[in-house]
This record gives structure tokens, C-alpha cells and sequence, in this order.
């Protein structure tokens, strides 16, 4: 990756940084899905410069990094036009090139943690053709009557406790469902650079970016 952009966001008392990161990143996605080829990959990789992860929370800062080989591809995407109805909420830095001396290489990933009461119920609604709210109060068999009673009968997905998980997210809306989810990210730091497309996110399990 050769060529980035940098996109510091400015919250204030209007709107909070979490309520940020949520509809710029919902304009970014946007944008990204016009980029996608056959396979539904994009030439564009984002990293969060600022991004730290504890044992109980993590955030990613107030800075995200848009990388691509060359400058047309980011010209292309055009970050302030995408943004302009954040426009002074959001910098966005001309196309630069990368710097020669790097700190390394990085991988940020989409993390879908399988207990998460929402996404679960989004599955159980598709596999009975149910709408989202109705999945998620419906009360769900899982033992006949007289079975073993350490197990509950049943339970809602609404009830469920939820996972801890200390991984950052952005909580965006599906543009398909426009149900509301919360796409978690997953950083880890590898050895060399490895080539290859991202999702309409941003992110990928194997791609790099690099850090500096």
C-alpha cells in the first residue's frame, strides 16, 4: 500500500465521538460498496492509528488511515465527498504517500462474537422467515416438556446476558436490513506485508496496512 488517507474526526457538545464514528463510517461503507469488483473485494484498506485494546474496553481513537497501491484509487473514492455531510464534524488530509520508514505491518479484522443476542436473533429470524424484533422476543424451545431439568425450557434472545468483549466496534445500521449491528475490530500485528483485497469495510482477516 503506497498511497493513504487520514481522517481525524471532531466531536463536540452536538454530537459525541462513539455517534460519530457511526454515521462517518456508515458514509465510508457507502462508498466503499460503489468500489466492490466481482469477488465483492475493494482496493482500499483502513487502519486505526490510535487504536488501543485493555482487558475490559478498547477504542480506536479518533483517526482512521484509508490505504490504497496508488493515488487514483483514492481519488477515485474522493474521502471529502463522501464525508461532505459530516463536513464539519471530519478533516480529511490530501492523498499522501507512505512513509518510507514504518513501525510494521497490521491486519484489523471483523470480529462477530457468536453470543451476541442481536446477531443471534437476525439468524433465528432468516432460518423462520420471522421480522427481527418478533425473533428476538419470541420465546424459543430448546428441551421437550420432562426433559433434563438442569437445562432451561426455553429462553428469548432479548434475555440473554451479553457477552463481554473488549474489542472496539462502531455500531452501523445493515443496508439491506437496516437493522442496527455493531461491527467489532479485531487488530494484530504481523511480520511482513501481505497483498490482497478488503471488504466493503475496510478490513480483511489476511490483507495488511501498514502502521506508522
Amino acid at each position: 500500500m503506497n498511497y493513504y488517507v487520514e481522517i481525524t474526526l471532531l466531536p463536540n457538545f452536538d454530537i459525541n465521538l462513539f455517534s460519530l464514528w457511526s454515521k462517518a463510517f456508515q458514509q465510508i461503507h457507502l462508498g466503499l460498496v460503489e468500489m466492490q469488483d466481482e469477488q465483492k473485494r475493494v482496493p482500499i484498506g483502513i487502519s486505526f492509528p490510535e487504536y488501543k485494546i485493555g482487558e475490559k474496553f478498547g477504542v480506536l481513537g479518533s483517526k482512521c488511515r484509508m490505504f490504497a497501491d496508488d493515488e487514483a484509487t483514492l481519488t477515485r473514492f474522493n474521502a471529502p465527498n463522501s464525508l461532505k455531510l459530516l463536513s464539519d464534524y471530519v478533516h480529511c488530509t490530501g492523498i499522501r504517500p507512505v512513509p518510507v520508514k514504518l513501525l510494521g505491518q497490521a491486519v484489523y479484522r471483523r470480529r462477530q462474537p457468536k453470543t451476541n443476542p442481536e446477531r443471534l436473533a437476525r439468524r433465528y429470524a432468516k432460518r423462520h422467515d420471522l421480522d427481527f424484533e418478533t425473533a428476538l422476543n419470541t420465546t424459543v424451545q430448546v428441551r421437550p416438556e420432562g426433559g433434563d431439568a438442569c437445562y432451561p425450557t426455553a429462553f428469548r434472545y432479548c434475555e440473554m446476558p451479553r457477552q463481554s468483549v473488549a474489542l472496539p466496534f462502531i455500531r452501523l445500521k445493515s443496508l439491506s436490513t437496516e437493522q442496527p449491528f455493531c461491527l467489532w475490530i479485531e487488530k494484530s500485528s504481523v511480520a511482513e506485508p501481505v497483498a490482497g483485497g478488503f471488504s466493503c469495510y475496510g478490513l480483511s482477516a489476511r490483507s495488511t496496512v501498514p502502521e506508522f
